[in-house]
């Protein structure tokens, strides 16, 4: 037999429990959470921080944050808890329930976050030294302090960050299928999809570079142009290092240096860099040796690009003297790299062809020495005399028989005198 009292205890116990229950539930009531996973304070885990190229995406898990017993409009970007703007909002449709909070890049500021801008000399992506910057936007969400002395509730406290390299491969091949590189636990994103790079046939940008079938001629002058779309106006297109190859890999061994710095192909000439969203040069299509035996060659067009803040970009531009330039055959020894924020995209392929005529065997005599060709007016010329020559050679022939024809015999003329005549 149970004893009585031991059996009140049960009956209590039982009670309690039902009561937690039923209070955990009433606190959920509405929400998508699970009390046996949910009754718990804030950890680490119940924050997602989503660094795109134009919003930072905040999620945070709204059934701990009832739990802890706030609600969503206690939970406000940098302490401005009295600033509607500065506030998330509810998302139910998913497991658990999350309050949401985005960031404009354009408008960082807006709400007390910062950005900070570093700036050290380092290795760039390409191997040479550089000044490496990298962009890091942080804040933090929290909830208010109450205005008591004391208080049972725990302070919540979400801190966040997002560093953005500003340092990029640029061409256009895979333009179409990039995207922001996300990386959640790391808080890294990139502004790699905002950037492409286009090939013009005119100085004014205006019309882009149509490639023929059969090729383009040699010596052809292209404008290629780095462009930043929809990217906040803070930060201005800084190019670094742009180069060709005969191949769509941007690591392939052969490799033909457009510009590096202040070393620059004879060829190419930079037109803007560094003071907008946009950088311009322009150079002259060649082709690659190795396809001598080929009517046509390919170039790929790869361009190393930075992002600068526009009051920092006159400091980073490089000032070139006349000092002596490199060879511009020289290959750099740069391979891209698996970092994070270094994105492979290549411009091309620019399709030359070589504009050599077949030599038959009655132009081989010639090959060792200088070839003589004659135009269609010359040729004209020389037949007229030619021929003038000899009809006059003719006629002059003709002449002589007749005259030898109606000459006097000598006989007649020295002969005896006809006596009919006295």
């Amino acid at each position: 037999m149970v004893p009585k009292g031991f059996a009140m205890e049960q009956v209590w116990f039982l009670l309690l429990l039902t009561t937690k229950v039923l209070s955990v539930t009433a606190q959920f009531n509405g929400y998508n959470c699970d009390a046996n996973l949910h009754s718990r304070f804030p950890a680490e885990r119940d924050i997602n921080v989503f660094c795109g190229v134009q919003t930072i995406t905040m999620k945070i898990n709204f059934c701990t944050v009832l739990f802890s017993g706030y609600s969503e409009t206690d939970l406000a970007l940098n302490g401005k808890h009295g600033d509607a703007h500065c506030r998330g909002f509810i998302n139910n449709n998913t497991f658990p329930a999350v309050v949401i909070f985005i960031i404009n890049l354009s408008t960082l500021e807006s709400c007390g976050n910062t950005l900070v801008v570093s700036s050290a000399r380092g290795i760039s992506a390409y191997g040479n030294t550089s000044v490496i910057q990298i962009g890091n936007v942080s804040g933090y969400i929290d909830t208010p302090d109450p205005p008591t002395i004391i208080s049972y509730l725990p302070g919540l406290l979400y801190k966040f960050s997002c560093s953005y390299p500003l340092e990029y491969l640029v061409n256009n091949t895979q333009l179409a299928s990039s995207s922001a590189a996300i990386s959640v636990r790391e808080n890294n994103g990139t502004f790699i999809s905002t950037l492409n790079l286009l090939l013009y046939n005119d100085s004014t940008y205006s019309q882009q570079l149509l490639i023929p079938s059969t090729g383009l001629p040699l010596k052809t002058k292209i404008y290629a142009a780095v462009r930043a779309t929809n990217l906040d106006g803070r930060w201005n297109v800084l190019m670094d290092y742009c180069y060709t190859t005969p191949s769509g890999n941007p690591g392939d061994d052969l490799r033909y240096d457009l510009f590096l710095s202040c070393d620059k192909d004879p060829q190419t000439t930079i037109i803007e860099n560094g003071k907008s969203q946009m950088g311009r040069f322009s150079f002259e299509v060649f082709r690659f040796v190795k396809h001598k035996n080929q009517k046509m060659s390919t170039v790929f067009l790869h361009c190393v690009t930075k992002l600068c803040r526009a009051d920092d970009c006159p400091f980073l531009v490089p000032i070139c003297s006349n000092r002596e330039r490199r060879d511009t055959g020289r290959r750099t020894t740069w391979s891209p790299q698996s970092t994070s924020g270094n994105a492979v995209i290549t411009a091309g392929p620019i399709i030359t062809r070589s504009d050599e005529t077949p030599t038959n065997n009655s132009q081989l005599a010639h090959l060792n020495g200088d070839p003589f060709q004659l135009n269609s007016v010359t040729s004209a010329l020389i037949s007229g005399v030619v021929i003038l020559g000899i009809t006059s050679i003719f006629f002059f022939v003709w002449s002589l028989t007749l005259l030898h024809r109606n000459w006097p015999n000598s006989s007649i003329l020295s002969g005896i005198r006809n006596p009919v005549f006295n």
